[in-house]
């Protein structure tokens, strides 16, 4: 603070010395000002002698100053701690929340209401754990992946590239088939399911066909298939219309002789040894999926022609066409067949047709000595229209060697499983 400046001339007010009585020091401002101080404190060291006069006007200016600073706003922090001031000493009554808390005794009820859910919940765990102890299935049953669950769908297998090199395991689940689980017990039930199982190989251009051509025909290898093993009006007994279609009619002798052995069936000309068919007076499909596994392959054959290898098995579950049984059995079918794709510069064919250059089949489960047209499920309690099966055992499943495992042998083998 700096110094208070004095007037020129002392102040004429009756009854009041008009000067500093000579002898005696003057006081300064900060003398004063810390007496006053001090006095308004009630404290400090005695009163200096100073003339009345000097300290009216001293404390009058102080108070000008302390009123102007007041005015202004106060500086230096005051106003924002004044502001801070106001609000603390008229608090808002605060909501309860987080901060606040409830009362001890409210505080207290909870507690007693936590202690009482959590004694609820430990007895019903306990409850729980014996139940489990005593039947697990209660809680295995129910978890994916565990349990039923886990028999009704099996991870799949990875598609088939090759011919394997070990016969197939255990199946999945034990027990015996049911309408609602029709490959229980059977290696088919991590097979996929029908027209996805039939994966194709890579197309390239071969024996002057171009990529797009084989791949064409590789589709049309598929098709063919497809028509002749899971098409529902085929497996019903029905005529192989699509899967005729697909087959080029140049090929002496070939529609001929299928259209032949539709209409007469005999041992050397019985159209399942192309298409998959049941006798719907007999038997009939036990749901709509039919298991498949196996692998296709493209080679280039003779000049201008091009070879579909295709070497796949299906299961066929089946239930009785009449009556209330619901006993399922399946059938196993395994078929090697080629299929030609044939340039049309080179030879005379049907562009977009296949030619059919071998094929072969072995079935399983089936009524021996029978060439109707017709595969024929061996049901219990129902008679067999065939002969007892007379050649070796053999696992129908196992996809290792040649078709369907039997060595090429004539007879009606034995199967070890179905």
């Amino acid at each position: 603070m700096s110094t208070l400046q004095h007037p020129e001339q002392p102040d004429e007010r009756p009854g009041e010395p008009s000067g500093q009585p000579s002898g005696e020091p003057a006081l300064t401002d900060e003398q004063l000002a810390a007496f006053l101080r001090e006095a308004a404190e009630g404290g400090g060291a005695g009163a200096p002698k100073e003339p009345s006069a000097r300290a009216r006007m001293v404390t009058r200016r102080l108070r000008e100053e302390e009123e102007a600073a007041a005015r202004q706003g106060g500086r230096g922090g005051r106003g924002r701690r004044l502001g801070r001031g106001r609000r603390a000493e008229a608090p808002a009554a605060a909501p309860p929340g987080w901060r606040t808390g409830p009362a001890w005794q409210e505080t207290d009820a909870r507690r007693t209401r936590r202690r009482r859910v959590l004694a609820g919940v430990g007895v019903t765990l306990a409850v729980a754990l014996a139940l489990v102890a005593v039947r697990p299935s209660l809680v295995l049953d129910r978890i994916p992946g565990l349990g039923t669950d886990a028999a009704a769908s099996p991870t799949p297998l990875p598609a088939e590239t090759g011919r394997p090199d070990d016969a197939p395991g255990d199946a999945a689940s034990s027990g015996a088939a049911t309408l609602e689980h029709p490959f229980r017990g059977s290696p088919a039930e991590r097979w996929a399911d029908g027209a996805d199982a039939i994966e194709l190989p890579e197309a390239k251009a071969l024996a002057g066909l171009s990529e797009a051509d084989v791949a064409r025909g590789l589709r049309r290898a598929k098709e063919f298939l497809v028509a002749a093993n899971l098409d529902e009006e085929v497996l019903r007994g029905g005529t192989p219309r699509r899967a005729l279609d697909l087959l080029d009619p140049k090929q002496p002798g070939l529609l001929s002789d299928v259209r032949r052995s539709l209409r007469e069936p005999t041992r050397d000309n019985d159209p399942v040894m192309l298409f998959s068919r049941f006798d719907p007076d007999e038997a009939r499909l036990a749901g709509d999926v039919v298991k498949v596994r196996g692998h296709m392959t493209v080679a280039e054959g003779r000049p201008g022609e091009v070879e579909v290898h295709a070497d796949y098995t299906f299961v066929y579950p089946t239930v009785r066409a009449h009556g209330d049984s619901d006993a399922v059995e399946r059938t196993i079918v395994r078929r090697d067949i080629t299929l030609l794709l044939s340039n049309p510069r080179y030879w005379e064919v049907t562009e977009g047709r296949l030619m059919l250059d071998a094929y072969d089949v072995r079935s399983y489960n089936d009524a021996c000595g029978v060439y109707d047209g017709y595969f024929h499920p061996d049901f219990p309690q129902a008679p067999s229209p065939g002969t007892p099966a007379t050649g070796p055992t053999v696992d129908p499943y196992d996809r290792r060697d040649g078709t369907g495992g039997a060595g090429g042998s004539d007879e009606c083998a034995t199967v070890s499983r179905t």
